[in-house]
Parts: structure tokens; C-alpha cells; sequence
């Protein structure tokens, strides 16, 4: 990220940026910051491509295109795969391409093998954006927060993140609501996180997995339809509780093995406030019952796709199960 800030900031800008991994909320920042300093409001040399139907050659044709009235020409390229397959032909074009025409790709998920990554890396810049850590996380929350003139508990900063997640998009918008909704006040207590903040599908399949360990069934299945009327599929919650319990089953054997908490988030890709929860959970279920669980989730996903199962019978089975 230095690399592009360094590169607005001076102005010189490399022919073709990259902008590619987890992290949304930071590509779509530096997407904008990087058309903004390249081109302005230059609307006439500016073309947005996006999706996996864009044509490479029209791509080409238009970069070969003289700018009109003015230096440069951008082209911008969103989440068209090329990275996977079918980038040969830009590829071969980046060796030489037009003096005047600058590229700006942002994707998700790319192939570092593909012959239009090392097209990049050879022309430009390549930058990822991975998921933040929990201090980077909480240094940028810290910052929005006292630009508000409000404060917040280590504890309460601690709660949000447990209830929003890692995606900073989600947190930005969750920020927002709670700033208006304290507007009055300058601290920010956890009463009005749990009040305000959407509680994200992760931590309720989170919870209902906790209701399982319990053995309270009850909860577990309150939990699983409350999920179903707020219109999640049954089959998305079942890939979920499959993951959960892959999750947990790994984090119970790291465990065994005498891992500590932070390293055991940082081997199955848990931010390490919520590792130690995980491993709490998983202390309440034997390993070959996680290890049974996750086997009968997938069972039940190829009964549902056969049709030998119906997919709401199929979840709620589970469900009662594991919490009898």
C-alpha cells in the first residue's frame, strides 16, 4: 500500500496496477483514489469494464485509442477473472502497450501463474489486500471514533468486533449507525452495540453451535428459525454449520497438540479475539463427535442435492441430533 500511496502523492504512476484479495472495503478505496489521481473527472478517457464477459480485444482497441485532449487514458478492469483464464491476449498486449494508456485492475481472486499476473508484476504494481489483523483493525476504529469526539472501552471494542466481524465495509456502516445513534453522548457503552449493531450470520450459526454442545435443543432450533425468517437458505445455514464444525474440529486437534490460542487463530485463519472462543467451544464436544458431525453435514448437503431429503427436514435433523 505504500507503493501506491507514494505513486499519488508524486504523481508518477506505473502503467498497470493490480488491485486484487479479501478486503473490499480497502480495493475500492485505492480504486477510486487511483482513478481520482490518474485521470480526475476526465470523463471522455475514462472506460469501466466489469464482469467475466469483457472483451479483450475491444479492451486493447480502446487503450490504442489516442486520448482526447489530454495525456492519458484509463482503463479500468472489475472482477472479470481474467486472472484465472482468458488473459492471455492482455497479457501479450501489456509487453508494449500504448504510450498512453494506464490500467486499473481490481479482483478478489487471481492466479499468480497466470501469464497476465506476471504481465503486471513485470509493467506495474501488484498489491493485496488481505483481511487486517485485530490491532490494525482497532487502530482504524479508534480513528473514526475520536474523529467523532467520542470514546469507547477496550472491553466494548472487543464486543464490536465479536459482532461485526473482520470486513471493513461491515464495520464502517456499523460505526455509522452507532455514532448516530449515540449522538448525544460521548462514550459509547456495549449496551448500545448489542442495541444497534446487526449481529452477523456467523455468529449466529456461532451460537446455535453452542446451543448443540449444550444439549439445549430448544435454543438451537429458536436460533435455526430465526435465521429462516430472515430468509437465509437452508442450504447456505448447512454450509455454515459444516464449516463451523470443520472449524472447531481443527482448532480442538491444534489444541491437543499444545498450540497456544493466538497461534491456533492464525493456523485455521481466526482473528485472535474470537480464537479463544473457539477453543472454548470446541472443548465441549468430543473430537470424534466434530469429526462425526462435519462428516454427516456433508451427507446431508448430497441428500439435499440428490433430492432424497428435503433441505429445511435436513438441517433441523442435524440440528436435533447432535443437541440431544
Amino acid at each position: 500500500m505504500q507503493r501506491l500511496v507514494q505513486d499519488i502523492k508524486t504523481g508518477q504512476f506505473a502503467r498497470v496496477y493490480l488491485l486484487y484479495g479479501e478486503e473490499a472495503y480497502l480495493r475500492k478505496q485505492y480504486r477510486d483514489r487511483l482513478k481520482e489521481a490518474i485521470i480526475g473527472d476526465d470523463t471522455m478517457n475514462y472506460h469501466y469494464y466489469e464482469g467475466k464477459n469483457i472483451s479483450t480485444g475491444e479492451v486493447i482497441d480502446q487503450a490504442e485509442t489516442l486520448p482526447f485532449f489530454a495525456e492519458r487514458r484509463l482503463l479500468v478492469i472489475e472482477n472479470s477473472g481474467l486472472f484465472k483464464s482468458g488473459g492471455e491476449q492482455l497479457a501479450e498486449y501489456l509487453k508494449e502497450p500504448a504510450p498512453t494508456a494506464f490500467f486499473l485492475m481490481v479482483e478478489t481472486e487471481i492466479d499468480k501463474r497466470s501469464r497476465l499476473y506476471k504481465a503486471v508484476q513485470a509493467k506495474g504494481c501488484a498489491v493485496e489486500f488481505s483481511v487486517q489483523d485485530e490491532s490494525t483493525l482497532k487502530r482504524w476504529i479508534l480513528g473514526m471514533v475520536k474523529k467523532e469526539n467520542k470514546k469507547i472501552t477496550e472491553s466494548a471494542l472487543d464486543f464490536f468486533l465479536e459482532k461485526t466481524g473482520t470486513d471493513m465495509e461491515n464495520i464502517r456502516r456499523e460505526m455509522e449507525k452507532l455514532f448516530c445513534y449515540c449522538l448525544e453522548r460521548d462514550v459509547i457503552t456495549e449496551a448500545d452495540i448489542s442495541e444497534i449493531c446487526t449481529k452477523r450470520i456467523g455468529n449466529h450459526i456461532f451460537d446455535m453451535v453452542g446451543a448443540i454442545a449444550d444439549k439445549r435443543q430448544k435454543k438451537a432450533l429458536e436460533l435455526y428459525y430465526e435465521l429462516l425468517a430472515q430468509k437465509e437458505p437452508p442450504m447456505r445455514i448447512l454450509f455454515l454449520i459444516a464449516r463451523q464444525f470443520n472449524l472447531l474440529l481443527q482448532v480442538k486437534e491444534l489444541k491437543g497438540k499444545g498450540f497456544q490460542n493466538k497461534a491456533i487463530g492464525e493456523k485455521v485463519g481466526l482473528p485472535g479475539f474470537v480464537a479463544g472462543k473457539y477453543v472454548a467451544q470446541s472443548g465441549r464436544f468430543r473430537t470424534e463427535e466434530l469429526r462425526a458431525a462435519v462428516e454427516e453435514a456433508v451427507e446431508a448437503e448430497e441428500n439435499i442435492k440428490t433430492g432424497r431429503m428435503n433441505d429445511n427436514m435436513s438441517v433441523e435433523m442435524l440440528i436435533v441430533k447432535y443437541s440431544s
